[in-house]
């Protein structure tokens, strides 16, 4: 456990402000307040500009009026982001409207700047990662809630639900079913790595979030879930030592098979599911292989691009071909040009580089590692078949991804500069008991 947050959890439970020297109790706490109205809001969007957008135009004024410190290590993150949004700005002279496109552009780099806001305020107190953790999950529980009663009928209207899908308090729901993926990765690794005694909360959060996860028949969110799920429990089986814990582990493996194979038994036989059930379950629809379907519009989308360096234009698409992209990567080339299009994907393969080797380090906020990497790459494999570029919480991943690689250079240097000041005693420290050298 390390003396810079003597309270933080190896799951990334954060100890309170007064554990930690040198912060200030009011401003923390005013931080750490505006920090979890936001994350909170990311889970209302049944329409825009929604609540989320006003309150962060409100804490990022504040935030930048502040004089916030940007760590080197995010620096990446914040060239990027420019590139990318330079490129979007060049784009819009391809535009047939010009004003609209503007508009377009001005809305990812507000929600890119909300990336770097959460970087930059996690690096330089990661112990608020449990502020996002708490808040995420509670968001994520109402909406979910909100979307399986509506589903069911227990709320008037049908303003909770589109084409007999549940979609809670989001406008589509294939966004609905990805928001509820971290906080679901959350509440399983720490039923994985927590004594049961001490995961009853946990389990009922798992429990809810994989009925309205199952309920938003997302073909996206289920293979997103599977995927973060299975990343998680092989992540933590690798790094788990133990025999005993191993032997737990597989244990739950067993358990959470049995599970699943459970819950869709059980859909199955309520017919108000087993339709939609079987019908999503498809891996390929009609609309993905037609004459002009989402596969042509890949490959006829790229070599269009291939000859416009500019890019087709923001919402231009659409005037070639009867729907849009529905491929972040492909989008990122018609909408932000050749520049906004490397700057995306070097974004991506930065990010992955940077934090993948964060999950097997034995730091305090490891656990949430695990979770964002898992989530986020996800995502990032979602985005083949999907635009992502919009959603709120994909840039809080990728702020918390990067905040997550801040604080891990900042405790480099520290313990860097603890051996430099303590030379003899990183030299002549003892060798445990039972320990052989040579």
């Amino acid at each position: 456990m390390s003396a810079l947050h003597p309270g933080l959890s190896p799951v990334g439970a954060p100890a309170p402000a007064s554990a930690r020297p040198g912060v200030s109790l009011t401003r923390r706490t005013l931080i750490a307040g505006a920090l979890w109205i936001v994350v909170f809001l990311g889970g209302f969007v049944l329409q825009e500009p929604a609540p989320y957008e006003l309150a962060m135009v409100v804490v990022l004024a504040t935030w930048l009026l502040s004089g916030p410190r940007f760590p080197i290590a995010i620096a990446p993150l914040i060239a990027l982001i420019a590139l990318f949004i330079a490129g979007g700005l060049l784009a819009t002279l391809m535009s047939d409207d010009f004003s609209e496109a503007v508009f377009y552009i001005a809305i990812t780099a507000f929600l890119a700047v909300t990336a770097i806001f959460y970087a930059a305020v996690i690096a330089s107190d990661p112990s608020l990662l449990t502020t996002v953790s708490h808040a995420y999950t509670i968001s994520a529980l109402i909406v979910g809630v909100i979307g399986i009663a509506g589903y069911f009928g227990l709320l008037p209207g049908e303003l909770f639900t589109l084409y007999g899908r549940a979609k809670g308090t989001f406008e589509d729901p294939n966004v609905f079913g990805p928001f509820l993926v971290l906080p679901w990765a959350l509440a399983l690794q720490a039923v994985l790595t927590r004594p049961l005694r001490n995961c009853v909360w946990a389990m009922a959060v798992l429990g809810v979030l994989s009925f309205a996860i199952l309920l938003s028949f997302s073909r996206a969110a289920w293979g997103l879930t599977a995927f973060a799920g299975l990343g998680i429990y092989t992540v933590t089986f690798v790094c788990t030592r133990c025999g005993r814990a191993r032997a737990r582990l597989l244990g739950f493996g067993a358990l959470g098979l049995l599970a699943l194979m459970g819950l869709i038994v059980v859909a199955l036989s309520v017919d108000a599911i087993s339709g939609m059930l079987l019908e999503r379950a498809k891996l390929v629809q009609d609309y993905d292989t037609a004459r002009l379907g989402r596969f042509a519009r890949y490959s006829l989308g790229f070599q269009m691009v291939l000859e416009r360096p500019l890019g087709l234009g923001p919402l231009q698409f659409r005037n070639f071909f009867p729907e849009d992209e529905h491929n972040t990567y492909l989008k990122a080339f018609t909408t932000y040009g050749w520049l906004g299009g490397v700057a995306y994907l070097t974004l991506v393969g930065m990010t992955l580089v940077s934090l993948f080797p964060l999950m097997f380090q034995s730091r305090p906020w490891q656990g949430v590692a695990q979770c964002v990497f898992a989530v986020l790459v996800g995502h990032m494999i979602l985005s083949v078949i999907i635009d992502t570029d919009r959603w709120r919480h994909v840039y809080l991943l990728y702020g918390l991804a990067w905040g997550l690689i801040a604080a891990e250079q900042a405790w480099r240097r520290r313990t860097r500069q603890k051996r430099r000041e303590n030379p003899r005693e990183t030299a002549f420290r003892p060798l445990a008991p039972g320990s052989r050298s040579g």
